[in-house]
Formats: structure tokens, sequence, C-alpha cells
């Protein structure tokens, strides 16, 4: 059977852990344009709203949760969050993030029962992000899913429960290190200064961490063959760079040209709020993108035909039709090793 025959092939990938610099400069302009044109034919907007209605699905939940830990710490590290997400949201966009922030933490409910279910609330609703995001990467890669559910399914808990842990961590480092960065200061005698270093320090260690989140997502979701799980990947880097760029060109647009709260009112602040989750989706897509035509790149300089998909192998195919098992096979083919496309380099 040609699914089964798909099953047993042994897989010859080629070891891309060196990054990047293993393409020829002249195959750059190719990656660039085929990630833009394939982002659009991949409909990649359109996966942005849908993991966007996933996202505000995830949000209240998830502040129940984060709020209860940050309550246990003070109301110090509790304004230290709202103070966050007053920086990075886009103004008026998260004056009710704010306000649900605020009436969780002076609710008297919100203590075990609570914190217990809104955590299993969170988990059960980001795995619906997860899910979402698996066949948006598909998608991204050309590629069928493959995999039985006895395999996604661990794959889509334990990323949520990564994701969780890892959003959770920056949330926590972000709001409750600067205390710790003023003891410690006061400890080696540079007084407040510490926390100066810590207030600019900070970002650029949130923007690792998301990054790190990134990469994982991009090496996990798709049920393509990828080499070793790298920290930080080309697209995940991307990503936090685009995610950043277009908080703030947004946020510049709300402050000074917008006009949300005119066209609807008291729901003016959700409207910029959505739109800015949009925006963020659209960046993380788009970073999965460039790793995905990356990939693609390299298996062009070995003699893929640029056109030609899935231009990986899949990591599982018996989920797949006989034909699609087949049609995916295809993609195991004239995969050098590594010594033979350093040899051909060589000549």
């Amino acid at each position: 059977m040609p699914k089964q025959a798909a099953a047993r092939r042994v897989h010859r990938l080629v070891d891309w852990s060196k990054g990047p610099s293993v393409l020829r400069w002249r195959s750059w302009w190719g990656v660039l344009r085929r990630t833009v044109t394939e982002f659009l034919d991949d409909n990649l907007m359109d996966w942005a709203a849908a993991l966007t209605y996933y996202s505000v699905l995830s949000i209240f939940p998830g502040l129940i949760v984060l709020t209860a830990i940050l309550g246990a710490l003070g109301t110090s590290a509790t304004q230290s969050l709202v103070d966050t997400i007053r920086e990075i949201g886009p103004g008026s966009g998260t004056a009710f993030l704010v306000d649900a922030i605020n009436q969780l933490h002076d609710s008297p409910q919100l203590s075990g029962p609570f914190a217990i279910i809104g955590l299993g609330t969170a988990l059960w609703t980001a795995s619906g992000y997860i899910g979402a995001f698996m066949r948006a990467a598909n998608a991204i890669y050309d590629i069928e899913e493959g995999r039985p559910i006895w395999k996604t399914v661990p794959v889509r808990v334990g990323l949520t429960a990564t994701m969780v842990v890892l959003l959770a961590l920056c949330a926590i480092g972000v709001v409750a290190t600067g205390s710790i960065a003023e003891r410690l200061g006061r400890w080696i005698g540079v007084g407040s200064a510490g926390v100066m270093v810590w207030d600019i320090a900070k970002w650029p260690v949130l923007a690792v961490l998301v990054s790190l989140a990134f990469a994982l997502l991009y090496w996990a979701a798709p049920n393509a063959q990828q080499p070793g799980f790298r920290w930080m990947s080309p697209g995940s880097v991307l990503a936090v760079l685009l995610w950043i760029a277009a908080s703030a060109g947004f946020a510049v647009y709300v402050a000074n040209f917008g006009s949300y709260n005119k066209v609807y009112g008291s729901l003016g602040g959700v409207a910029v709020f959505l739109v800015w989750l949009w925006l963020s989706n659209v960046a993380v897509l788009l970073g999965a993108e460039f790793d995905a035509e990356l990939a693609r790149g390299r298996r062009i300089e070995q003699g893929w035909p640029a056109d030609e998909e899935p231009f990986l192998p899949p990591r599982d195919t018996r989920s797949m039709s006989d034909e699609e098992a087949e049609k995916h096979s295809g993609a195991e083919d004239v995969v050098p090793s590594v010594d033979d496309s350093t040899a051909d380099r060589r000549k």
C-alpha cells in the first residue's frame, strides 16, 4: 500500500542546524519574494482572524489565573502588570483589559477554586488556539495533517501547557522582578541604578522568551519533518520584530489618526484591541511563513523544483488517504545527505 510504504520510508534530512547562512546570497531574494506571495496565497490573513477569535477566548480565563498569582505577590505586582499592558498595548485598546484586571484583583472570590477553574478554562481555550495554529502551519507548509489523533492531542496539550508557562514566566518576570533588582542594586552598592538598568534590560529578555515560544510553536505545530529544535529561528525573531513594529505603529495611528471611538462609541476600545490582536497574529504567521520559505530555499538549492509542493516530507501519513500519502511521499525523494550537499558545493 502507498500509505504503508510512505510510512516506512527512511527520511534523509539535510542538517539545517547551521542556520540560514547555508543559503547562497542570491537565494535570499527568492525566499523574501515567496514569503510575501505564499503568505497571500495561503490566506493567512483569514487564519490570523481565526486565531484572534481563539485569542479572545483565552485571554480572560488566563487573566483570572495571572491575577490570582500576582495577587499573592502583593498589590504592587498587579499594578506593574497594568503598567506593562499600557506600555505594550495600543492606547484605548487596553482600557477594558485594565478594568478587568482591577475588578479581578478587588474580587474576594478570586482564590483557590476560581483560580483552578480559570486555569482549566484557560488551558482548554488556549488549546483551541494551538489546534487552529497547527492547521494554519500545515497550510503554510502545503502539507496535509497525517498524524493520528493520539499523536496530535499530546502535541496540542503539550504545546498549550508550555506556552502558558512561558507567557506566565514573562508576565511574572517583568512585573515582579523590580523589587529584586532594587535589592540587588543596594547590595552591590549602585542604589536605584539597578532598577533603571532592569527597566531597560527586561524588554530584550521578554523578546527572547517570546521568540523562544514562537520557535517552539513553528517547530512542533506542522506535520512537516524538520531538523532538531532551535532555540530561536529566523522566523521567530522576525515575528517578534514585526510584532513590536506593528504594535508601535498601530499605537501611533490610534493616538493620532484613529476614529474608533467616534465610529464604535463605547466599543471603540474593544475594536482597537481586536485589531491589535489580529496584527499580532499576522506577525506570528508571517514569521512561520518565513521559516517555511527558508526551508524551501534550501531544498531548491539542492535541486528541488521551486513550485513543487509539499517541499518537506511529512512527519506522519497514517491519517491521510492513500492518494495523499503517495503525493506527500514525493517530498522524501532527492533529498541529499549533508555530505552529498557539501561535496556538490565543493565541485
